[in-house]
């Protein structure tokens, strides 16, 4: 497992799933963090065919996971896992590092970086 992020076995069965759904089986899952929500960073993932030159590789569950070089510091310890309830299922990402979060829940901020914040 990487120590950078995780996903657990429900996460990735959700994953692999969508990706044969949009055709993407060979894709890379790319996990990121860009700017923006009302804490100042929020959570990317999406689908890729080639990694970028800078990224950071790995597989988990057969999956193959890149992080961009921004975003490793940030998510690292990060578990990805995936939750179902009565309203339906979704992802849950447990970031160690987010020291703040909205109300719900999708933007964060660590003690280092603050990205930057829109308003709610």
């Amino acid at each position: 497992m990487s120590d950078l992020v995780t996903i657990t076995e429900a996460a990735a069965f959700q994953i692999k799933d969508m990706m044969k759904e949009n055709g993407e089986e060979q894709a890379y899952l790319r996990v990121g963090v860009k700017g923006g929500g009302c804490s100042g960073l929020s959570y990317g993932m999406g689908f890729e065919q080639e990694p970028g030159e800078d990224d950071t590789q790995f597989e988990l569950h057969g999956i193959k996971v890149v992080v961009d070089k921004e975003s490793t510091a940030i998510l690292k310890g990060t578990i990805i896992d995936f939750k179902e309830s009565l309203m339906g299922g979704g992802f849950t990402i447990d970031n160690p590092n987010a020291i703040a979060s909205c109300g719900c829940g999708s933007s964060f901020r660590t003690a280092t970086n603050t990205g930057t914040p829109e308003e709610c």
